[in-house]
């Protein structure tokens, strides 16, 4: 995959007030990366430099080999920004909106009908295309708003909070658009703080605090290395105690075991008993090898176990951040 956004010792301040201090990060053609950070991180900071709206105070940007200081215009041309918080317009349609924003960027006349359609079919707001701007509701302007950073077809997406303020529906139906737009092949880096979310369409993470990049990278890889192990969850018919023996004689590639679920009742849980069965389901810390997790799976069918589940809990995303984050702002 070829680097699409490039950030090489990045730092901003303010009359002496660092919110950007030494930022290095990449970001891959066709990834959706996810900005996480308390509030005054140096998200919208960060964001902002990447759209050429504020010069850093040194270091270097590249979006698509282009640098951002020194040829703004050329980065324009290729990135949408949707901001955290975006202007409207009274009195005017929403395609007329739209009309205003494709004739900025010098969409020829003859072009912005069709892809003013285009994009109001994308973001599933063509039955609102004469309604004036201000009668829609707050959903409907983030789509919007949304539609009008797609008009001239940019590569590269920055959204600073998208979903800042909207009812579960209207999340989920921004989280849904996104995920099309990077099957489309677009390049996204979005900012937020609600972190379930951005575990359902993200497939990196950058985490930053107090102006500073603490962790990048894959959710599962980071976990990985900060905790030194992965989880399984394991499911078994019967024979619960005998699973969690075999599996705690596994010293060389099993950590902790625990008990979540015992179908015989006697780890608390509130599942009914099976009839002629005591069996449950267990977490197991994973300490060996990548690669030679079978031999966990395999020790189990040996020992006659039968086992009806065998999968690896995902990472939380809420874990990493609570471990790498501490609370600070700049």
């Amino acid at each position: 995959m070829s680097v699409m956004v490039r950030v090489d010792h990045l730092r901003k301040e303010y009359r002496g007030l660092v919110a950007v201090r030494d930022l290095c990060l990449e970001v891959e053609a066709g990834d959706i990366l996810g900005l996480i950070g308390p509030n005054g991180a140096g998200k919208t900071t960060t964001i902002k430099v990447l759209a050429t709206l504020l010069a850093p105070t040194s270091g270097t940007v590249w979006i698509d080999g282009i640098d951002v200081v020194a040829y703004p215009e050329e980065v324009r041309a290729i990135i949408g920004y949707m901001p955290d918080f975006f202007g409207v317009y009274d009195d005017i349609k929403v395609w007329e909106y739209l009309d205003f924003f494709a004739a900025a960027y010098r969409i020829p006349r003859d072009r912005r009908a069709r892809i003013i359609d285009d994009v109001l079919a994308l973001t599933d707001l063509s039955a609102k295309r004469d309604a004036y701007v201000e009668t829609l509701s707050r959903g409907m302007k983030q789509r919007l708003c949304l539609a009008k950073t797609l008009v001239h077809d940019p590569k590269v997406l920055l959204l600073d909070e998208p979903a800042s303020g909207l009812d579960p529906r209207a999340r989920i139906e921004i989280r849904e658009l996104l995920k099309e737009l990077r099957a489309m092949g677009k390049t996204i880096i979005v900012s937020s703080h609600i972190l379930p979310e951005m575990e359902e369409f993200c497939n990196k993470i950058a985490i930053m605090e107090r102006g500073e990049l603490v962790i990048a990278g894959e959710v599962e890889a980071i976990a990985r290395r900060l905790r030194g192990q992965s989880t399984f969850e394991i499911g078994v018919v019967d024979a619960l105690a005998q699973a969690e023996a075999v599996l705690r004689g596994l010293t060389d590639l099993v950590g902790a075991v625990d008990v979540v679920e015992d179908d015989g009742g006697d780890g608390g849980s509130d599942a009914p008993a099976l009839e002629g069965s005591r069996g449950g389901v267990l977490h197991v810390a994973y300490t060996g090898e990548a690669g030679e997790e079978y031999r966990v799976l395999h020790a189990l069918v040996l020992a006659g176990v039968k086992v009806r589940l065998f999968r690896p809990l995902p990472a939380s995303l809420e874990e990493v951040f609570l471990q790498v984050t501490r609370g600070q702002v700049a």
